[in-house]
């Protein structure tokens, strides 16, 4: 009698992880770090630099019309089409003559001069429908958020995330009424530069 009752437990089991498998949603591909990276600096994009062990240093500032940022210590330093590693680098060499072995990090906050490229877009049934510029670590939430949130009209369960990738577009979706009303972050993604969320209208 033991036998049979075990072999049906696991048979419940195995078709209960199916049908958890079936109901997976594709997540987009993580924004890309080392896109961000070789990012190259423009004027008027903002520009964060620390300094391990000497947080006095660290500023953070919109790059000049001259294409360079000032530094303390070492002056001004040139940004304008560099990579964020080139000018940490370059900082780097011109503090030595200030501070033993400097590590500096230097992070874009935010991207100002590629307008278009590097916003994330709202649309759809949102209170206020919004082309915001694109920060790292930002969420669907943060940028929903930043569109009012979803109106009264909102099918937010069959909001979708668009990002494109080389020459393709793809569309990820997103339970948008879970995320805001149960806490259930598993399609809160991370967005990317150029990203599109829509947010449809609900059928009457």
């Amino acid at each position: 009698m033991g036998m049979p009752r075990q072999f049906f437990a696991l048979v419940m089991m195995a078709g209960l992880a199916a049908c958890a498998a079936g109901g997976a949603l594709e997540a987009p591909p993580a924004p890309s770090q080392a896109a961000v990276a070789e990012y190259a600096i423009g004027v008027d994009d903002i520009v964060q630099v620390t300094v391990w062990r000497n947080p006095e240093l660290g500023i953070t500032v919109p790059v000049r019309p001259d294409g360079r940022i000032s530094v303390p210590l070492v002056g001004d330093v040139m940004a304008a089409g560099l990579t964020p590693n080139q000018v940490a680098a370059d900082i780097e060499e011109k503090l030595t003559a200030f501070v033993r072995d400097p590590q500096v990090a230097v992070i874009l906050t935010d991207l100002r001069s590629h307008e278009y490229l590097s916003r994330v877009r709202v649309t759809g049934a949102v209170r206020q429908p919004i082309s915001l510029p694109y920060r790292q670590g930002m969420t669907v939430l943060d940028a929903v958020l930043a569109a009012g949130g979803v109106n009264e009209f909102a099918a937010p369960d069959r909001s979708s995330l668009y990002r494109r990738v080389g020459d393709d577009t793809s569309s990820y979706a997103v339970r948008l009424d879970r995320i805001i009303n149960r806490g259930e972050l598993e399609t809160n993604f991370a967005v990317a530069p150029g990203d599109i969320i829509t947010v449809p209208e609900r059928g009457f």
